[in-house]
């Protein structure tokens, strides 16, 4: 091991963004990521999977979020989403049982219109 601290930097390896937690700006916890989807082309992350609810991971579900909605809060040292209970409660989501159908463009066009983000692939 070294004693040379590392310098900070603006990358993040994906297996360290998986289990961060998600946080209102009030620092309130929704829930963690469970994984990244990646643009295979692009190489751009293109959402991040938000796990929450449940118990034990019974009743978990999983809400896709483009990853133009999250910020990093340093402070909270977590991802902060600006979202509440109405919002959460009426967001496009899938059991943790299941899996979100990635090959329906339909799907994702209602997620960013959900959010009123512009698609990562471009238009609206």
């Amino acid at each position: 091991m070294s004693d040379v601290k590392e310098k900070p930097h603006p990358l993040i390896a994906s297996d360290r963004v998986e289990g961060t937690a998600v946080r209102r700006p009030n620092g309130d916890m929704i829930g963690h990521i469970e994984r990244l989807m990646i643009d295979k082309v692009t190489g751009k992350v293109s959402y991040a999977i938000l796990s929450f609810g449940g118990f034990l991971g019974m009743g978990t579900n999983l809400l896709p979020l483009p990853w133009a909605r999250l910020s990093y809060n340093i402070g909270f040292e977590a991802y902060e989403l600006d979202i509440d209970e109405e919002e959460l409660r009426h967001a496009p989501s899938f059991r943790a049982d299941k899996d979100f159908d990635w090959g329906d463009r339909s799907k994702e066009v209602e997620l960013h219109q959900y959010y009123g983000i512009p698609p990562y692939w471009g238009g609206f």
